[in-house]
């Protein structure tokens, strides 16, 4: 079996973990509206691969809402930071029973060792699960106008650290939301939710903050 966070155990405001460093306290912030016109879904650092393939479960076409996991950093239960844990796009409501692990293109679960997952790098801090529509038109974007919008001098305020959203692709709608992606570059996994009927709950990208 590839690896599997707890991400029941994440997505749960309230949580508290701890480790050497301090304790981390999981709040829940919705971030608006992911339009996805084909309904296919793209896991990607957008500013640096807008080209990603998408994941091969798609989603009914439409606005699925989103919601940011953050974990607020505490040292003697003050807080001294806040990073993004977990960035979720929600298919239903209906209760998660299992996760699976989101695959690309000929990504086959069945290679993946013990701990091991396939994931997205990042390598300009910004997360983002998109429609294909919405990043083909970033793909398109000289360098300027992707810092204006993406990289902005001054962030807006916002409980969710590096949270940006632009409508790229007027006519349908499509829009790329951004977080900041926990600690920074790396490689993020995301996991399928689904009920207990097998449809697809939600989409959730793990930032690796918390403890295990």
């Amino acid at each position: 079996m590839p690896y599997t966070p707890d991400l029941d155990r994440l997505l749960t405001p309230g949580a508290r973990f701890t480790d050497e460093h301090g304790a981390y306290l999981i709040e829940a912030h919705p971030v608006g509206d992911i339009v996805l016109p084909t309904g296919r879904v793209v896991g990607c650092d957008p500013l640096v691969c807008p080209e990603a393939e998408p994941f091969t479960v798609t989603v009914p076409p439409g606005r699925h809402p989103a919601r940011a996991w953050v974990a607020v950093v505490l040292r003697e239960d003050s807080e001294v930071d806040r990073r993004v844990a977990a960035l979720e796009l929600v298919v239903s409501d209906e209760p998660t029973t299992r996760w699976e692990l989101a695959v690309a293109g000929d990504q086959d679960v069945a290679t993946l060792g013990a701990d091991d997952y396939f994931g997205y790098g990042v390598d300009a801090g910004a997360g983002t699960l998109a429609d294909p529509t919405a990043l083909a038109v970033l793909e398109g974007w000289d360098e300027d106008r992707v810092e204006e919008v993406f990289i902005p001098a001054e962030l807006p305020s916002s409980p969710v650290p590096g949270l940006i959203t632009a409508v790229l692709d007027e006519a349908s709608g499509a829009n790329v939301v951004t977080v900041a992606t926990g600690w920074g570059d790396g490689c993020y996994g995301t996991w399928i939710g689904r009920a207990a009927d097998d449809r697809v709950t939600s989409f959730v990208t793990d930032f690796m903050v918390v403890p295990e």
